[in-house]
């Protein structure tokens, strides 16, 4: 399935954000997280996805707000950080390849931990703020 081109347009990064979208809203241990918080909201969330890669990898600043506060009180472990980031490297590999996707997969290995790093330290420190 890999078309052996790079992530070079909004058009690429739609396609990597649905494909990997809805991979997530089907997985076994994923589906029920996203499901239960996003519930009808989907499109509004692809959007923000789109805007969010769009900004990160192409330097076309769509993208304004802050990643993690939406997830620092999500029922989520290190389980589900791996199980995403094999998701979104399954993702990226089957449809691209060159600078700009191993720029997508090093950037969500790179969020992944951040991500879990501070829900960590907002769990250990619950009167703080997950900002």
């Amino acid at each position: 399935m890999n078309s052996g081109k790079d992530i070079n347009h909004i058009s690429d990064i739609r396609i990597l954000v649905d494909t990997f979208y809805a991979r997530v809203q089907e997985d076994e241990l994923l589906g029920p997280v996203f499901n239960n918080v996003i519930q009808n909201q989907w499109p509004e969330h692809l959007e923000k996805m789109y805007r969010f890669w769009q900004t990160v990898l192409l330097g076309e600043h769509t993208y304004y707000g802050s990643p993690f506060p939406p997830h620092a009180r999500l029922p989520i472990g290190e389980e589900h950080f791996n199980r995403w980031l094999e998701l979104f490297s399954d993702t990226v590999s089957a449809l691209h390849t060159g600078p700009k996707a191993d720029e997508a997969l090093w950037r969500a290995q790179k969020m992944a931990q951040m991500f879990q790093f501070k829900i960590d330290h907002y769990r250990k420190n619950p009167n703080q703020s997950a900002l």
